[in-house]
């Protein structure tokens, strides 16, 4: 204890020494005696403690902590040692302070992972605002979506909030593609997907009325290969081939078309009309 005190109160002398020096405006020269004195009384960086990694490989932020060129305590710019941590993926925010006499501590708040992007055969794990985190394995895949496309990456917190208009969707997402930069191709668990519209207000109308129909007409896992919801007027329905429409809510199922079948069905209030039979739109 008689120890500690002791460190406290050579801390307490050396700041103050230092502050004074900054404070009336001493030469720089002075100052870096004051550091290399500091320095040999064992006031130098030997230990870092870092606190918040939990996927992170906290090895990174120890190089830069322990890699400055001047160890000095009082010589380590504080600032620098954050702005050199916070361009690391992982690290969303830092905080660094000096714990005399010989450690810096170093807070990092993580990114939170929220989806992993496909891009030119590569994997990468992503957080909610497009920040590419690290690569990931095709063995090693997270459970979590699969964002597919150029830029699809930065598109993350767009979708994010586009399922919010559809919660008893957004468990069932297995993935989504950006398709040609301004608009989204959902993938579902159970396989189907579902074409939105362009523009944030008219896909998440869509999906709403996707979840509605789905609610009522239990169109998920029916079979159905696609759900095409671009033309606000009218859902067509793809069904592999020899397959027809499902036909709850509907008043005739379809009639298959060549290759996979396809219905095209006018959008009801709360059940799906009757199908008629058409070749689905490009």
């Amino acid at each position: 204890m008689q120890r500690g005190m002791t460190w406290g109160i050579v801390a307490l002398c050396l700041a103050a020494l230092w502050g004074g020096a900054s404070f009336f405006g001493l030469p720089g020269m002075a100052r870096m005696e004051l550091a290399e004195i500091a320095a040999h009384g064992g006031y130098e960086v030997a230990k870092v403690e870092v606190h918040g990694t939990r996927r992170m490989d906290a090895k990174s932020v120890y190089d830069i902590a322990l890699g400055q060129v001047d160890r000095s305590m009082l010589n380590v710019e504080l600032a620098d040692v954050r702005a050199q941590i916070v361009r690391l993926p992982w690290v969303a925010d830092a905080r660094v302070s000096r714990r005399l006499p010989d450690t810096l501590v170093v807070d990092i708040v993580e990114r939170t992972p929220a989806a992993v992007w496909q891009h030119q055969g590569n994997l990468a794990l992503i957080d909610s605002s497009g920040v590419v985190l690290e690569a990931v394995s095709t063995q090693a895949m997270p459970d979590l979506p699969l964002l597919v496309g150029e830029a699809a990456n930065l598109q993350a917190e767009r979708l994010s909030r586009l399922m919010e208009a559809a919660p008893a969707l957004k468990s069932l997402l297995a993935g989504a593609n950006w398709v040609g930069n301004r608009r989204w191709d959902l993938r579902f668990q159970s396989g189907e997907t579902l074409a939105l519209p362009e523009g944030d207000a008219q896909a998440a109308s869509a999906l709403v009325n996707f979840a509605r129909l789905d609610g009522v007409n239990h169109l998920l896992g029916r079979g159905v290969t696609r759900f095409d919801m671009r033309d606000p007027a009218r859902m067509v329905l793809r069904m592999p081939e020899g397959r027809a429409a499902p036909a709850k809510g509907a008043d005739n199922a379809a009639a298959p078309a060549h290759g996979d079948s396809t219905t095209e069905a006018k959008k009801p209030k709360a059940a799906l009309p009757q199908a008629l039979a058409s070749r689905e739109q490009g």
